[in-house]
Protein backbone atom coordinates (compact mmCIF):
# COMPACT_ATOMS: atom_id res chain seq x y z
CA UNK A 1 0.00 0.00 0.00
CA UNK A 2 2.78 2.38 0.86
CA UNK A 3 4.41 1.49 -2.53
CA UNK A 4 1.51 2.62 -4.31
CA UNK A 5 1.12 6.00 -2.40
CA UNK A 6 4.75 6.68 -3.34
CA UNK A 7 4.09 5.98 -6.69
CA UNK A 8 1.13 8.30 -6.99
CA UNK A 9 2.75 11.13 -5.11
CA UNK A 10 5.89 11.10 -7.37
CA UNK A 11 3.46 10.90 -10.61
CA UNK A 12 1.94 13.94 -8.84
CA UNK A 13 5.27 16.29 -8.73
CA UNK A 14 6.17 14.58 -11.77
CA UNK A 15 2.75 16.59 -13.58
CA UNK A 16 3.65 19.96 -12.32
CA UNK A 17 1.86 22.44 -10.03
CA UNK A 18 -2.09 22.13 -10.56
CA UNK A 19 -3.75 25.27 -12.16
CA UNK A 20 -5.19 26.41 -8.29
CA UNK A 21 -1.44 26.38 -7.83
CA UNK A 22 -0.42 27.86 -10.66
CA UNK A 23 -3.19 30.97 -10.35
CA UNK A 24 -2.06 31.89 -7.13
CA UNK A 25 1.72 32.29 -7.13
CA UNK A 26 0.75 34.20 -10.45
CA UNK A 27 -1.49 36.75 -8.01
CA UNK A 28 1.53 36.83 -5.56
CA UNK A 29 4.06 37.88 -8.63
CA UNK A 30 1.37 39.93 -9.11
CA UNK A 31 1.02 41.92 -6.23
CA UNK A 32 4.33 41.55 -5.10
CA UNK A 33 5.33 43.65 -8.46
CA UNK A 34 3.07 46.21 -7.80
CA UNK A 35 4.38 46.28 -4.30
CA UNK A 36 7.89 46.82 -5.18
CA UNK A 37 6.68 49.63 -8.24
CA UNK A 38 4.45 51.44 -5.50
CA UNK A 39 7.40 51.43 -3.04
CA UNK A 40 9.87 53.13 -5.61
CA UNK A 41 7.33 55.22 -7.00
CA UNK A 42 7.16 57.19 -4.14
CA UNK A 43 9.92 59.62 -2.98
CA UNK A 44 10.38 62.53 -0.71
CA UNK A 45 12.42 65.72 -1.56
CA UNK A 46 14.18 67.43 1.58
CA UNK A 47 13.89 71.21 2.53
CA UNK A 48 17.45 71.96 1.40
CA UNK A 49 16.92 69.88 -2.04
CA UNK A 50 15.47 69.64 -5.28
CA UNK A 51 15.11 66.60 -7.14
CA UNK A 52 16.32 65.97 -10.72
CA UNK A 53 14.35 63.88 -13.04
CA UNK A 54 15.68 61.93 -15.80
CA UNK A 55 12.98 59.45 -17.47
CA UNK A 56 15.17 56.74 -19.92
CA UNK A 57 18.43 58.97 -19.28
CA UNK A 58 17.12 62.45 -20.60
CA UNK A 59 16.22 65.01 -18.44
CA UNK A 60 12.55 65.74 -18.10
CA UNK A 61 12.15 68.49 -15.03
CA UNK A 62 12.77 69.20 -11.43
CA UNK A 63 10.59 68.80 -8.62
CA UNK A 64 10.54 70.60 -5.79
CA UNK A 65 10.79 69.66 -1.51
CA UNK A 66 7.98 67.37 -0.54
CA UNK A 67 6.27 64.08 -1.42
CA UNK A 68 5.96 62.78 -4.92
CA UNK A 69 5.49 59.76 -7.83
CA UNK A 70 7.30 58.91 -10.28
CA UNK A 71 7.57 55.73 -13.07
CA UNK A 72 8.81 52.71 -11.07
CA UNK A 73 11.39 50.26 -12.09
CA UNK A 74 14.35 52.69 -13.79
CA UNK A 75 12.31 54.39 -16.02
CA UNK A 76 12.46 57.31 -14.19
CA UNK A 77 15.65 58.07 -12.34
CA UNK A 78 16.10 61.14 -9.62
CA UNK A 79 18.76 62.64 -8.53
CA UNK A 80 18.65 64.99 -5.60
CA UNK A 81 20.86 68.30 -5.51
CA UNK A 82 21.23 70.41 -2.18
CA UNK A 83 20.31 73.84 -4.03
CA UNK A 84 20.28 75.56 -0.31
CA UNK A 85 23.74 73.92 1.53
CA UNK A 86 26.77 75.62 1.30
CA UNK A 87 29.37 73.11 -0.07
CA UNK A 88 33.07 73.40 0.70
CA UNK A 89 36.50 72.14 -1.56
CA UNK A 90 39.76 72.66 1.03
CA UNK A 91 43.27 72.86 -0.85
CA UNK A 92 46.19 72.40 0.89
CA UNK A 93 44.46 70.51 3.55
CA UNK A 94 41.74 68.31 5.00
CA UNK A 95 39.35 68.71 7.98
CA UNK A 96 39.94 65.33 9.60
CA UNK A 97 36.99 65.64 12.38
CA UNK A 98 34.91 68.67 12.68
CA UNK A 99 33.37 69.92 16.04
CA UNK A 100 33.85 72.61 18.51
CA UNK A 101 37.54 71.82 18.34
CA UNK A 102 38.33 70.65 14.72
CA UNK A 103 41.63 68.60 13.77
CA UNK A 104 43.24 69.09 10.46
CA UNK A 105 45.93 67.02 8.49
CA UNK A 106 48.24 68.73 5.43
CA UNK A 107 50.48 65.74 4.99
CA UNK A 108 50.09 64.15 1.55
CA UNK A 109 48.41 67.69 0.46
CA UNK A 110 51.93 70.02 0.27
CA UNK A 111 51.98 70.02 -3.43
CA UNK A 112 48.38 71.96 -3.64
CA UNK A 113 49.79 74.72 -0.63
CA UNK A 114 53.10 75.81 -2.40
CA UNK A 115 53.09 78.42 -5.06
CA UNK A 116 55.59 80.67 -6.73
CA UNK A 117 54.83 84.65 -5.62
CA UNK A 118 55.79 87.42 -7.82
CA UNK A 119 59.27 88.16 -6.27
CA UNK A 120 60.16 84.69 -6.77
CA UNK A 121 59.36 83.35 -3.37
CA UNK A 122 57.50 80.53 -2.77
CA UNK A 123 54.43 80.41 -0.28
CA UNK A 124 52.07 77.62 1.51
CA UNK A 125 48.87 78.63 0.74
CA UNK A 126 45.95 76.84 1.98
CA UNK A 127 42.00 78.23 1.67
CA UNK A 128 38.67 76.84 1.36
CA UNK A 129 36.23 77.49 -1.33
CA UNK A 130 32.36 77.93 0.06
CA UNK A 131 29.82 77.72 -2.98
CA UNK A 132 26.48 76.60 -4.06
CA UNK A 133 24.37 75.27 -6.37
CA UNK A 134 22.63 77.25 -8.56
CA UNK A 135 21.53 75.66 -11.26
CA UNK A 136 20.95 71.83 -11.12
CA UNK A 137 20.56 70.85 -14.59
CA UNK A 138 23.24 72.79 -15.22
CA UNK A 139 25.54 70.98 -12.38
CA UNK A 140 24.56 67.65 -13.16
CA UNK A 141 24.57 67.60 -17.38
CA UNK A 142 27.11 70.37 -18.27
CA UNK A 143 30.27 69.45 -16.78
CA UNK A 144 31.44 66.09 -16.88
CA UNK A 145 33.77 65.47 -13.31
CA UNK A 146 32.43 68.44 -11.89
CA UNK A 147 34.09 68.50 -8.95
CA UNK A 148 37.76 67.78 -10.05
CA UNK A 149 37.17 70.57 -12.70
CA UNK A 150 36.36 72.95 -9.52
CA UNK A 151 39.34 72.33 -8.26
CA UNK A 152 41.71 72.67 -11.11
CA UNK A 153 40.15 76.02 -11.90
CA UNK A 154 40.55 76.83 -8.55
CA UNK A 155 44.49 75.93 -8.28
CA UNK A 156 45.00 77.79 -11.45
CA UNK A 157 43.21 81.27 -10.68
CA UNK A 158 45.26 80.80 -7.21
CA UNK A 159 48.38 80.31 -8.32
CA UNK A 160 47.75 82.91 -10.89
CA UNK A 161 46.43 85.47 -8.41
CA UNK A 162 49.55 84.75 -5.64
CA UNK A 163 52.09 84.91 -9.08
CA UNK A 164 51.10 88.87 -9.17
CA UNK A 165 52.03 89.92 -5.19
CA UNK A 166 55.00 89.69 -3.19
CA UNK A 167 55.56 87.47 -0.93
CA UNK A 168 54.73 89.96 2.46
CA UNK A 169 51.89 90.99 0.65
CA UNK A 170 50.52 87.53 0.52
CA UNK A 171 51.40 86.62 4.28
CA UNK A 172 50.19 90.29 5.78
CA UNK A 173 48.42 92.55 4.49
CA UNK A 174 47.17 91.69 1.20
CA UNK A 175 45.00 88.02 2.07
CA UNK A 176 41.87 89.98 1.62
CA UNK A 177 42.61 91.54 -1.34
CA UNK A 178 43.81 88.19 -2.88
CA UNK A 179 40.81 86.28 -1.32
CA UNK A 180 38.62 88.82 -2.92
CA UNK A 181 40.05 88.67 -6.61
CA UNK A 182 40.32 84.70 -6.67
CA UNK A 183 36.48 84.75 -5.80
CA UNK A 184 35.58 87.14 -8.66
CA UNK A 185 37.83 85.52 -11.43
CA UNK A 186 36.64 81.88 -10.31
CA UNK A 187 33.07 83.10 -10.44
CA UNK A 188 33.84 84.48 -14.04
CA UNK A 189 35.04 81.00 -15.09
CA UNK A 190 32.56 79.00 -13.27
CA UNK A 191 30.07 81.00 -15.69
CA UNK A 192 31.98 80.54 -18.87
CA UNK A 193 32.01 76.58 -18.19
CA UNK A 194 28.26 76.59 -17.12
CA UNK A 195 28.66 75.04 -13.96
CA UNK A 196 25.52 76.16 -12.00
CA UNK A 197 27.13 76.80 -9.14
CA UNK A 198 27.93 80.00 -7.45
CA UNK A 199 31.27 81.29 -5.28
CA UNK A 200 29.84 82.89 -1.93
CA UNK A 201 33.77 83.10 -0.75
CA UNK A 202 37.19 82.40 -1.05
CA UNK A 203 39.04 81.71 2.42
CA UNK A 204 43.30 81.90 3.58
CA UNK A 205 42.96 79.78 5.57
CA UNK A 206 46.86 79.70 6.29
CA UNK A 207 49.58 81.17 4.64
CA UNK A 208 53.05 80.39 5.85
CA UNK A 209 56.53 79.68 4.14
CA UNK A 210 57.52 76.37 3.34
CA UNK A 211 59.33 74.90 6.57
CA UNK A 212 62.60 74.92 5.63
CA UNK A 213 63.17 78.34 5.08
CA UNK A 214 60.71 79.40 8.13
CA UNK A 215 63.40 80.33 10.49
CA UNK A 216 65.06 82.53 8.05
CA UNK A 217 61.99 83.74 7.42
CA UNK A 218 60.67 84.45 10.91
CA UNK A 219 64.53 85.89 11.83
CA UNK A 220 63.39 88.40 8.77
CA UNK A 221 59.85 89.55 9.68
CA UNK A 222 61.08 90.54 13.16
CA UNK A 223 63.59 92.58 12.17
CA UNK A 224 61.16 94.00 9.75
CA UNK A 225 58.38 94.69 12.96
CA UNK A 226 61.55 96.14 15.30
CA UNK A 227 62.11 98.44 12.39
CA UNK A 228 58.45 99.11 12.03
CA UNK A 229 58.31 99.76 15.92
CA UNK A 230 61.17 102.05 16.00
CA UNK A 231 59.81 104.24 13.17
CA UNK A 232 56.62 104.43 14.62
CA UNK A 233 57.84 104.91 18.42
CA UNK A 234 60.13 108.02 16.46
CA UNK A 235 57.31 109.07 14.57
CA UNK A 236 55.34 109.19 18.02
CA UNK A 237 58.23 111.62 19.28
CA UNK A 238 57.86 113.46 16.07
CA UNK A 239 54.09 114.26 16.55
CA UNK A 240 54.86 115.13 20.24
CA UNK A 241 57.68 117.23 20.12
CA UNK A 242 56.83 119.59 16.93
CA UNK A 243 53.38 120.18 17.26
CA UNK A 244 54.27 121.66 20.90
CA UNK A 245 57.67 123.28 19.43
CA UNK A 246 55.29 124.79 16.48
CA UNK A 247 52.65 125.57 19.15
CA UNK A 248 55.14 127.30 21.61
CA UNK A 249 56.80 129.63 18.37
CA UNK A 250 53.72 130.60 17.48
CA UNK A 251 52.72 131.40 20.59
CA UNK A 252 55.99 133.99 20.74
CA UNK A 253 54.99 135.58 17.72
CA UNK A 254 51.49 136.01 18.45
CA UNK A 255 53.03 137.67 22.12
CA UNK A 256 55.51 139.67 20.17
CA UNK A 257 53.18 140.97 17.47
CA UNK A 258 50.90 142.24 19.88
CA UNK A 259 53.61 143.95 22.39
CA UNK A 260 54.96 145.32 19.05
CA UNK A 261 51.36 146.78 18.18
CA UNK A 262 50.45 148.27 21.79
CA UNK A 263 54.00 149.88 22.06
CA UNK A 264 53.73 151.44 17.84
CA UNK A 265 49.81 152.55 18.60
CA UNK A 266 51.32 154.46 22.00
CA UNK A 267 53.93 156.31 20.36
CA UNK A 268 51.45 156.94 17.78
CA UNK A 269 49.32 158.26 20.23
CA UNK A 270 51.52 160.13 22.84
CA UNK A 271 53.01 162.03 18.69
CA UNK A 272 49.41 162.76 18.08
CA UNK A 273 49.30 164.24 22.11
CA UNK A 274 52.09 165.94 21.35
CA UNK A 275 51.13 167.75 17.87
CA UNK A 276 47.36 168.70 19.54
CA UNK A 277 49.20 170.41 22.38
CA UNK A 278 51.80 172.10 20.38
CA UNK A 279 49.27 173.23 18.13
CA UNK A 280 47.38 174.59 21.02
CA UNK A 281 50.57 176.18 22.91
CA UNK A 282 50.93 177.92 19.04
CA UNK A 283 47.70 179.58 19.58
CA UNK A 284 48.10 180.92 22.89
CA UNK A 285 51.77 179.94 24.41
CA UNK A 286 50.55 181.59 28.08
CA UNK A 287 47.44 179.47 28.29
CA UNK A 288 48.81 176.54 27.27
CA UNK A 289 51.93 176.25 29.73
CA UNK A 290 49.39 177.23 32.59
CA UNK A 291 47.23 174.35 31.48
CA UNK A 292 50.04 171.96 31.64
CA UNK A 293 51.48 173.01 34.83
CA UNK A 294 47.90 172.62 36.18
CA UNK A 295 47.59 168.83 34.97
CA UNK A 296 51.17 168.05 35.79
CA UNK A 297 49.81 169.26 39.91
CA UNK A 298 47.17 166.72 39.68
CA UNK A 299 49.36 164.09 38.95
CA UNK A 300 51.58 164.83 41.49
CA UNK A 301 49.80 166.40 44.43
CA UNK A 302 48.11 163.15 44.96
CA UNK A 303 51.43 160.99 45.44
CA UNK A 304 52.59 164.31 48.00
CA UNK A 305 51.22 163.01 51.82
CA UNK A 306 50.13 166.96 53.59
CA UNK A 307 50.85 169.91 51.22
CA UNK A 308 51.38 173.05 52.94
CA UNK A 309 51.68 176.12 51.01
CA UNK A 310 52.89 179.34 51.78
CA UNK A 311 52.60 183.17 50.41
CA UNK A 312 56.78 184.11 49.62
CA UNK A 313 56.21 187.08 51.22
CA UNK A 314 54.96 185.78 54.62
CA UNK A 315 57.51 186.27 57.77
CA UNK A 316 57.38 184.94 60.80
CA UNK A 317 54.96 182.41 60.71
CA UNK A 318 57.50 178.91 60.59
CA UNK A 319 57.59 178.76 64.53
CA UNK A 320 53.56 178.55 64.73
CA UNK A 321 53.66 175.97 62.46
CA UNK A 322 54.39 172.00 63.51
CA UNK A 323 56.53 171.10 60.95
CA UNK A 324 57.81 167.95 62.19
CA UNK A 325 54.26 166.40 62.65
CA UNK A 326 53.85 167.39 59.13
CA UNK A 327 56.78 166.25 57.64
CA UNK A 328 56.66 162.64 59.79
CA UNK A 329 52.74 162.40 58.07
CA UNK A 330 54.10 163.39 54.63
CA UNK A 331 56.61 160.07 54.95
Amino acid sequence: MSDELDFSELLNQARGPTPAQRRFAGWVILVGFLLVGLASSIYTIGPEEIGVIRRFGQFTGVTQPGLHVRIPFGIDVLDKVPVQRQLKEEFGFRTQSAGVRSTFVNRGYEEEALMLTGDLNIGSVEWIVQYRITDPYRFLFRVRNLRETLRDLNEAVMRDVVGDRTINEVLTVGRIEISNAVNARLQVLVDQYEMGIGIDQVVLQDVNPPERVKPSFNAVNEAQQEREKLINEARADYNRVIPRAKGEAEQIISEAEAYRLERVNGAKGQANRFNSLFAAYRKSPEVTRRRIYVETLEKALPNVGKKVILDPELEGVLPLLNLGSALTEGR
